[in-house]
């Protein structure tokens, strides 16, 4: 039996779904513009579908082109396996897995679980995005990410997630600050205090927020930082108090760079694996996901 769909376009279809743009997909198969519009408009003619909505120069998956994208990335990951069957040891794990990781678990604890994994698994390619809450959501809805790690829970409906370790976020200001004295955060301090915050769409921001309720309306917000190098900077210049997690602190607060306040606002949280639920998940994504939970319960926080 002839198939009219070749695995070319097969591939032309997996690019422009991940990456949005004829123009890129191109420059990732290493094709010519014309010859990548080509080949996905072939595939559109045979199957008597349209795949995608076309916005300007940004095409986006219509609920057919959702519905047949994992399975065309099943075509692909099996045929990628045809060929590494023919060249590397059998059951060795290969392939590529797009991580997006927010602030903090991006910065001090996904490299180092990374390098575990690669050592336990050389032929897999990790590609670590970092970015705040929000964008690794929206990663995750186009497509540009296979797995995803946020700070906090996972409010987009659209998106499957579980809960993965406990984190601490932690109060800060510098020792000369007047409340380093007391080492304690009231409620009624507040609104007498300066803030150097992270910015909207982290998960930090938003655990915080939520811990002080209707005391939210208090804050006297001095700056909003998107790094939290340049917080932890600003708060040690006497600036303001932050709000970081103590994976983030812990080597500036035991050498007397910071001083962490005690309140009374619940401040803990669970980190979250997140990912879409009709993308196709690969050997190397289940390995990895499950090497994740595996290493969880190394990390008691604070």
């Amino acid at each position: 039996m002839s198939l009219p769909v070749t695995f070319r376009q097969i591939q032309v279809f997996a690019a422009v779904a991940r990456n949005g743009t004829v123009i890129t997909a191109a420059q990732q198969l290493h094709l010519s513009q014309s010859a990548t519009s080509q080949a996905l408009s072939d595939l559109e003619r045979q199957l008597g579908v349209a795949l995608f909505e076309r916005l300007g120069r940004r095409l986006c998956l219509n609920d057919i082109g959702r519905h047949l994208l994992p399975q065309a990335e099943r075509l692909l990951d099996g045929m990628e396996v045809f060929v590494r069957s023919a060249q590397e040891p059998e059951g060795r794990l290969s392939g590529t897995l797009n991580v997006s990781a927010s602030a903090t678990i991006g910065t001090y604890l996904l490299p180092a679980l990374a390098g575990r994994f690669s050592e336990r698994h050389p032929g897999a390619d990790l590609r670590l995005n970092l970015r705040n809450t929000g964008e690794v959501v929206m990663d995750l809805l186009r497509l540009n990410a296979d797995l995803g790690l946020i700070e906090g829970q996972c409010h987009e409906p659209r998106l499957a997630s579980e809960a993965w370790c406990q984190d601490r976020m932690v109060i800060i200001c510098s020792p000369q600050h007047p409340l380093a004295r007391a080492g304690r955060l009231e409620r009624h301090d507040l609104s007498d205090v300066s803030w150097i915050m992270r910015e909207k769409g982290s998960g930090t921001r938003e655990v915080f927020e939520i811990a002080l309720g209707a005391d939210v309306d208090r804050l006297a917000i001095r700056m909003e930082l998107g790094q939290h190098e340049a917080i932890k900077q600003a708060v040690r210049a006497g600036l303001g108090l932050g709000c970081l997690s103590w994976l983030s602190v812990v080597g500036e607060i035991e050498r007397g760079e910071l001083i962490a306040l005690s309140s009374d606002l619940c401040l803990t949280r669970r980190f979250s694996l997140v990912w879409h639920p009709e993308r196709y998940r690969s050997p190397l994504w289940q390995a990895f996901k499950v090497f994740l939970v595996e290493q969880s319960d190394r990390y008691p926080n604070g």
